[in-house]
């Protein structure tokens, strides 16, 4: 079925590629009368518009979709300043998102949370980008530059994503090529050596129009290293870098073919890099040299002296590529019918060196060295009439991938500092910042050795998955103000999980550290099949020409995980197989959508109860329990078109989500689910004020809010962060027309100290660490657009 699907894929492509040099010599002939027409857009001309969707596989007016969808378009987006998912999601009630590092994002719609690297498990939140499921998490982080749009849609959505999202979909629709010759150049610079340069240009006609989209972004590192410096417990280097530092790069070429009326072919090709400095994680156990447990100062994060060897990087630090191609085609067939195919291959390869311990000690080295590769194809056919609008289609996802996970120490700093061997001595000395724990070989050996490294390829959990699914979707229209809708999905998954480990034994204790029983490299598999039926239910009720109101009801899943690891039998060591069952989501929700003149507004309730709620416990390798669950929120938006001049926006939400209070559960039981405040909200605008006949300032303010949260599940107060309230502007002057900006930005204007973290890896070995949230950062930005 791949090789198939690569095949017709590729002649998509060389269809689309022969009939190039044909219209070339036309676009090129018509570009300079196109270029002519092309008018830069007017800073307000969007104004109190509404926004057009296509999040039920057809365009339509935001309050006319009856389920739950936050929308922006591109350009409100620059407005505010979102460039990346984290700024996105304060700004999207319901959604937070966690950027640990771009290898680890952690995606949160409606409590529910996707950030585990495991390639045996299943996101429950799904990102799209492009029509095509990119959602594996070490694959799924993407820049966020050139768009069109973004919608995210909330509460489980079985018949119009192909992975059948359990909870929602953030979902990125990129900028495409259009007639005419434009183009935009961005360029900034800020403290902390903030760079950026981003833009693109557009060239074509009717027929065929490219667009040649990218930006870079680098920043050094927020968080002071002293390792490797003078001060610290390595003053001779070697120098490790300052942490939590930014460096991205990001291209995207986009071809768009309309031989007539009736046919759009766009075939997209994108890359996304990171070169960026290790993470800040920092231990409230341990101080650095001369400093403080306090999350908030300098760090002495050194690494192993090994790195390279054993890990893969010189010093913490991540690098990745992701490289995807998209091809989609629609063909009218009359004002009826029509049909949609898209076509999507990812590829990712990311390699992260990270300081598990957060110290100057040579103690908990990590790396994760995480791979994937994705193809999917979808086909659909719509119908559409006065009465009715359907669709109709299948789906085919396939997936292959693994996570590696090396590790690094020194056995007698690990033995000294995680099970205390030698009595008498410490760890790290607080006062002094001495790795006091280096003394425990020599001590052990009888002075026979002063230092035994230790290494190994920890573990490695491969899977491959391939999903069919066939689905149906239609509306009934019986009278102009009342619409039905009912549809489903049967989908059907062949999951095959694969496990290796090379795990030597201590020279200290005769066996190993952590982890289970090795393998020696010897690779265990399973397979199972999982089939399953998602309904979904809507009726919208047009009130008024103004006003609309929705119910709903849907279906989601969390695919089942079929979790292999080792154990030890009888002296042999064979599979461990695990399955946990499919995490099953019932969503009930209802509410209202309106619009009067500048004014949109929305605000929606819901119920979710969950059976079978997966809940990662960290370790390594992490664990999985099941529990039952429920979750209750209300939603809320508004933007408002004041003037031609004022334009205010408003949101927000509250959600209580927790385990199910059952003493079944355990410690679980009544506990909130992690990365999810009860309260979020956000509030801003944007003033334009004319300053002279083409000239205009101005400011946009923004404010964003969230109530406590927890890190981990069981909550536990020392792994949480209190409320947060980060303020930002945006501030400058241009032209009326946007031909040109010039741009003062801040972010985190009061320098709120914060957690984006806590927990990880070290709370597994009872040292917890901690990742600061980013300071304030300003700059100023210049844009040229033509």
């Amino acid at each position: 079925m791949r090789r198939f699907l690569l095949l017709a894929n590729a002649s998509l492509i060389a269809g689309l590629c022969a009939a190039i040099p044909a219209a070339a010599a036309e676009a090129a002939a018509a570009t300079a009368e196109a270029a002519a027409e092309q008018q830069p857009v007017s800073a307000g001309e969007e104004l109190g518009e509404e926004i057009v969707v296509t999040a039920q596989k057809t365009e339509q007016k935001l309050k006319d979709v009856p389920i739950t969808v936050t929308a922006y378009t591109g350009r409100t987006l620059r407005e505010i300043g979102v460039t990346q998912f984290d700024q996105l999601a304060a700004f999207v009630p319901g959604l937070n998102v966690q950027e640990q590092s771009p290898n680890n994002p952690g995606f949160v719609i409606r409590g529910i949370t996707s950030d585990s690297g495991s390639s045996q498990g299943s996101p429950a939140v799904t990102v799209y980008l492009n029509g095509v499921d990119v959602s594996r998490s070490r694959g799924s982080y993407f820049d966020l530059y050139d768009l069109e749009r973004t919608e995210v849609v909330k509460g489980p959505q079985s018949t119009l994503f192909g992975t059948a999202a359990a909870v929602g979909v953030v979902s990125i629709i990129t900028a495409k090529p259009r007639p005419g010759l434009s183009g935009e150049l961005r360029v900034g610079y800020g403290n902390f050596n903030q760079r950026r340069i981003d833009g693109h240009i557009n060239i074509g006609n009717d027929t065929l129009a490219l667009r040649v989209a990218g930006a870079v972004k680098l920043r050094d590192g927020v968080v002071e290293n002293i390792a490797g410096r003078p001060g610290s417990q390595t003053p001779n280097g070697p120098r490790i870098d300052d942490l939590n530092g930014q460096g991205q790069y990001g291209a995207r070429v986009s071809l768009r073919y309309t031989p007539n009326a009736d046919v759009t072919v766009d075939l997209v090709g994108t890359y996304d890099g990171q070169r960026a400095p290790g993470t800040a994680f920092t231990s409230r156990t341990f101080a650095p040299t001369g400093g403080t447990t306090n999350s908030y100062t300098f760090k002495e994060i050194s690494g192993s002296p090994f790195s390279k060897r054993d890990l893969g990087l010189d010093q913490p630090g991540l690098e990745r590529n992701v490289y995807d191609l998209n091809l989609t085609a629609s063909y009218k067939i009359d004002d009826a019918w029509s049909v949609t195919t898209v076509a999507g291959y990812r590829n990712f390869d990311s390699l992260e060196v990270f300081d598990a311990d957060g110290t100057q000690a040579w103690y908990l080295e990590f790396a994760e060295d995480a791979r994937g590769e994705q193809i999917s194809a979808e086909a659909r056919v719509n119908y559409t009439s006065d009465t009715v609008r359907a669709f109709a289609g299948a789906n085919y996802f396939w997936e292959t991938g693994f996570q590696r996970v090396p590790f690094s120490t020194e056995e007698g700093i690990f033995a000294q500092c995680t099970l205390r061997v030698v009595s008498g001595l410490g760890c790290i000395n607080n006062t002094t910042g001495v790795v006091e724990a280096a003394q425990a070989t020599a001590l052990l050996t009888g002075g026979l050795f002063t230092s035994l490294p230790y290494a190994s390829e920890q573990f490695r959990n491969s899977a491959t998955i391939d999903t069919f699914s066939l689905f149906a979707d239609v509306t009934i229209i019986p009278v102009p103000r009342l619409e039905f809708n009912i549809g489903g999905r049967w989908l059907t998954e062949n999951r095959q999980s694969g496990f290796s480990s090379r795990i030597p034994n201590s020279v200290l204790t005769g066996a190993p550290f952590f982890g289970g029983p090795s393998t020696n490299g010897a690779v265990f598999t399973a397979a199972r099949r999982f089939d399953a039926f998602l309904p979904r239910a809507n009726i919208l009720f047009r009130a008024t020409d103004n006003i609309n109101l929705y119910a709903t009801y849907s279906r989601g899943r969390r695919s089942p995980v079929l979790q292999l690891t080792a154990q030890t039998v009888a002296g042999q060591v064979v599979p461990s197989i695990r399955e946990f069952p499919a995490e099953i989501v019932d969503n009930f929700e209802g509410g209202i959508k309106g619009s009067f003149g500048g004014v949109n507004f929305g605000i929606g309730a819901y119920i979710l109860k969950y059976k079978d709620f997966q809940i990662t416990v960290p370790g390594v390798p992490p664990r999985i329990e099941n529990a039952d669950a429920t979750n209750k929120g209300i939603e809320a938006e508004i933007t408002a078109a004041v003037s031609p001049y004022v334009s205010l926006f408003a949101n927000g939400a509250y959600i209580d989500a927790k385990v199910n209070n059952d003493a079944r559960f355990g410690n679980f039981a009544n506990d909130r689910f992690r990365l999810q405040s009860r309260w979020q909200g956000a509030i801003g605008g944007t003033f334009r004020i004319p300053v002279i006949d083409g000239l205009e300032t101005f400011f946009t303010p923004t404010i964003t809010h969230r109530s406590s949260i927890f890190f981990e599940l069981p909550n536990n107060p020392v792994t949480s962060q209190g409320p947060v309230t980060l303020a930002n502007l945006r501030a400058g002057v241009r032209d009326p027309d946007a031909k040109w900006e010039v741009i003062g930005f801040v972010n985190n204007l009061f320098d709120q100290e914060y957690l984006l973290d806590a927990g990880n890896t070290g709370g597994a070995f009872g040292i917890p660490t901690f990742i600061r949230g980013l300071p304030q950062l300003f700059g100023v930005e210049a844009v040229v657009r033509f």
